[in-house]
This record gives C-alpha cells, structure tokens and sequence, in this order.
C-alpha cells in the first residue's frame, strides 16, 4: 500500500512548511492526483486519517482532485485528451503519443491557521 508512504510524505510537506509558514494547525489538504496514479482514493482517504493522528494536521479534511495528463499526438500534432495510456489519439487514431505527466500527485492548496 504506498498510499501510506504518500500520506507520509504529505506529512513531512505540512510539518516543514508549518515551520517556515508559522502555521499550526491544518484544516485542509487538497491534493491533486494524476488520471494515470495508480492510487486508491478510499485508501489515500484512511491513510491521510492515521497519519495525521496527534499532528497539526488530525482532523483535517482531505480534497482529492484528478488532473489531466498532458499528451502529445506525434501524428497529427495535436494537444489530445486521452482516457486512458493505451487509448489512440481521439482526433487521428494513431498510437504515437508522447504524454507528460499524469502520474503525480501535489498538493494544491492548504486551508491553515
């Protein structure tokens, strides 16, 4: 489950930033997630919860979003939006696309206090 180590990591972002920030309690945490992450969202949801037991950030609300990958049609030179790695270019149908991205994850933004 590397949802854990995620959340972990999100962890250790809003800990060093609250010391820079001067922030010391977190409310909320929105996370964008790549459409290609392997991430469970229900499992991200309970890891976020047990990781941030007796932190700054317990209790606080997890936002998830999923972003679009950003992929290049080599064929037709087009900006594409695809549904899935393996899908063809909607506009030409070919198969030569460059994507960037989309397996990520960020955090967008912090409600604190």
């Amino acid at each position: 489950m590397h949802e854990m180590s995620l959340c972990e990591g999100i962890l250790q972002i809003l800990q060093d930033n609250a010391k820079t920030q001067n922030y010391t309690r977190v409310h909320r945490v929105r996370v964008e997630v790549g459409q290609f992450a392997t991430i469970e969202k229900d499992a991200l949801h309970f890891c976020f919860e047990v990781v941030c037991r007796n932190t700054l950030a317990e209790g606080a609300a997890l936002d998830i979003c999923t972003a679009a990958a950003n992929t290049w049609c080599m064929a037709c030179g087009k900006a594409v939006v695809i549904e899935d790695r393996f899908s063809p270019c909607p506009d030409c149908g070919s198969y030569q696309l460059q994507t960037d991205g989309g397996d990520d994850i960020r955090i967008k933004d912090l409600e604190v206090n």
